[in-house]
């Protein structure tokens, strides 16, 4: 999807790699749940915020509905913990902030915007990032806030088949004729070289370009189900899942790890500056060169008014608004 204009744009996702069989109830309620926040960005647009703003308010709505895998919908950890991460990054001026490790924050994005407002740094984690949160007064919330019934049942079994999730919204009851595994994808999965046998590429984001022709990005995510304690993804990082300058803003979602070995974010600006290609180029050059056998996809924005997407999985949770009044929001 692409549309060209003068004016703001804002595309939103909720992970990408959907399992086929992803109950339509299920698919409904992710629609419904991006439009909300379509609808939320748009009248902060209308109404001129900023765009570093808008992606801040976004992802907060996402962190906050346990749908999507961030904040309250947080995958767990293999000791069924949460360990979440998040960034922002203001394109003009290319500030930013990243944190990781989290089990108390309820909204991430927020303490990543901290840490680029009001510390000297740009990254802050675990013990450190949840005593930055006490100090500024960030919302703090119990452990147990963050832990589903439904993710205790899908961290259940990917312990039982030793793996790591695919797709963690599938309902416990119905495992049984989902697609999981190597054979829905056709071919052997491979992390960081590893075979692994289920997985979960799931994280939610949104990129923004205003009025004044400024992007922004934010990136949130609770990890990988079953995921090694200690394990930082993409999402936090920047120039790998987030990314933002003059030319465009950029949120990844996917197999971090090959999003990480590709700079995927940093990738996409890299090829439009230096290569001179529009958006969606360098949307589909970054999908098609830079993953080598890793699946993802992303959102981007660039500074023209312009909004693309590209993914290279069966789907990827997405939509996309622009000042014209034309919308969209897709799953395949």
């Amino acid at each position: 999807m692409e549309k060209k204009m003068a004016g703001w744009a804002i595309a939103v996702h909720g992970g990408a790699g959907v399992d086929p069989n992803l109950p339509a109830e299920r698919q409904e309620q992710a629609k419904q749940l991006l439009n909300r926040c379509l609808n939320l960005g748009i009248s902060a647009l209308r109404s001129n915020f900023s765009a570093i703003d808008v992606v801040e308010l976004v992802v907060r709505e996402l962190e906050t509905d346990p749908l999507f895998n961030s904040g309250r919908g947080s995958a767990l950890t293999a000791k069924g913990t949460v360990e979440m991460e998040a960034s922002i990054m203001d394109g003009p001026k290319r500030r930013c902030g990243a944190v990781s490790g989290l089990t108390t924050v309820k909204n991430p994005i927020s303490l990543a915007r901290l840490v680029m407002d009001k510390s000297p740094h740009s990254y802050i984690a675990f013990s450190g990032a949840e005593e930055f949160a006490r100090e500024e007064g960030v919302e703090l919330v119990e452990n147990d806030y963050f832990v589903t019934d439904e993710n205790v049942g899908m961290l259940k079994l990917a312990k039982e088949a030793n793996s790591i999730l695919f797709d963690y919204r599938i309902p416990t009851a119905g495992m049984e004729s989902c697609s999981v595994g190597a054979a829905a994808m056709g071919s052997p999965l491979q992390m960081n070289g590893l075979p692994i046998s289920v997985y979960a590429p799931e994280t939610v984001g949104c990129v923004v370009v205003d009025r004044e022709g400024r992007c922004a990005a934010a990136t949130s995510t609770g990890g990988l189900m079953n995921k090694m304690s200690g394990r930082i993804g993409d999402s936090p990082l920047i120039g790998a899942g987030t990314y933002a300058c003059e030319l465009c803003g950029v949120s990844c979602t996917g197999e971090g790890e090959a999003i990480i070995r590709g700079t995927l974010a940093r990738d996409l600006a890299a090829v439009m500056e230096y290569k001179g290609l529009e958006l969606q180029e360098a949307v589909d050059f970054v999908i098609k060169e830079r993953l080598d056998e890793g699946q993802a996809g992303l959102i981007a924005v660039s500074k023209k008014g312009e909004v693309a997407c590209g993914f290279n999985t069966n789907g990827m949770f997405r939509g996309c608004a622009t000042e014209d009044g034309f919308m969209e929001v897709a799953i395949w």
